[in-house]
């Protein structure tokens, strides 16, 4: 199932469209203006494909005659050598538009094939992927968006739906309990602080916060933390963090911790290779 569109979507593709156009593509007008094109957009390496819906606006915002024809459907799986979609339309237009509509393609395909990568590690454990706010700037939304159609969790969209009580917010409120009393005066989003230890833990569990992040725990710290948290009479959600990779998050998610977060899903992509030719 294909998650919501952000609603900053078209203004993500006028920002990006104005920073590459700027004045006039003076390369594309060197195209006769009634020339017509076809072209081919192919992914030379397997992924998941997502992007579709920043593409087509990429170019219906420069020429409401450019006709895009999908092969693939949003959030499917794709294979090296595989058509995407065919473009039809004036030259120009399709020149124009090439490099913003490809940018968006393949760096929202990367976003949702790593999610999906990391989600299929943990299937039958019980624990979820979080993304997190390690976004490239510009482009929180979107890749939000690619995170949840490769099956990973959206955690906090940005500083203003939810607390997360971190080291240097403990010492400036002079405690854990102090910082979550703090919130729970004064705001009714959830609650989460970020323990270092199991000291800091039993702290953050007595002061009763809706989630609390482990971070970097050993493998045993996270099965004594776990076995912790459920000798509370109300276990809260516990989020594993820093260090997760391929190799290791089925063995963290095995712990029996509820979420595990990775920044690595949006920060340390690697774009899909894609390529648009066109035909002669």
């Amino acid at each position: 199932m294909t998650p919501g569109l952000p609603p900053d979507l078209d203004g993500q593709v006028a920002r990006a469209l104005e920073e590459d156009i700027g004045s006039g593509d003076v390369t594309a007008a060197l195209v006769p203006a009634d020339r017509m094109a076809r072209a081919n957009v192919v992914t030379k390496e397997a992924a998941v494909l997502c992007g579709r819906p920043w593409f087509d606006a990429t170019f219906s915002q420069i020429s409401r005659e450019v006709r895009v024809d999908w092969r693939v459907d949003e959030g499917a799986d794709i294979a090296a050598g595989e058509l995407l979609c065919t473009l039809e339309g004036p030259a120009r237009a399709i020149l124009t538009g090439e490099r913003t509509a490809l940018n968006f393609l393949q760096t929202l395909s990367a976003t949702a094939t790593a999610a999906k990568r990391y989600v299929a590690a943990i299937v039958g454990t019980g624990c979820q992927i979080l993304d997190t706010r390690k976004t490239i700037p510009g482009l929180r939304s979107a890749q939000k968006y690619a995170t949840r159609l490769g099956g990973a969790r959206n955690h906090r969209l940005g500083l203003h739906d939810a607390v997360l009580i971190k080291e240097n917010h403990i010492a400036a409120a002079g405690s854990i309990a102090a910082a979550i009393a703090a919130a729970r005066a004064t705001t009714r989003v959830t609650v989460e602080v970020e323990v270092e230890n199991l000291d800091e833990l039993s702290q953050a569990l007595a002061a009763r916060p809706d989630m609390v992040l482990l971070d970097d725990f050993s493998l045993d710290d996270l099965r004594a933390a776990v076995a912790l948290n459920r000798e509370h009479g109300s276990p809260v959600k516990l989020e594993a963090s820093g260090g997760i990779h391929l190799n290791n998050v089925r063995d963290v998610a095995l712990t029996g911790v509820d979420f595990i977060s990775v920044g690595s899903i949006t920060k340390h992509i690697r774009a899909v290779d894609l390529s648009m030719r066109f035909e002669s």
